[in-house]
């Protein structure tokens, strides 16, 4: 699929991580062009690095600290 920059950027923070990564996969297979393959991959490992701290974090309680009880 061929897209803009502008196309592009209206729609990107709207997609899901693993659409991106379609995305981005296809683009490499493709057009290979730098500056979208640099963007997808920006926006990839945002969502990605998200998703991993939610996992990371998930159960886990903070101690309480007196000063803020």
């Amino acid at each position: 699929m061929t897209m803009s920059w502008r196309e592009l950027n209206s729609i990107l923070a709207d997609l899901n991580e693993e659409t991106i990564l379609n995305m981005l996969n296809e683009e490499r297979a493709g057009e290979r062009r730098a500056t979208v393959l640099v963007r997808l991959h920006q926006r990839y490992t945002i969502l990605r690095a998200a998703r991993e701290r939610s996992e990371l974090l998930e159960g886990i309680t903070f101690p309480k600290v007196a000063a803020l009880v």
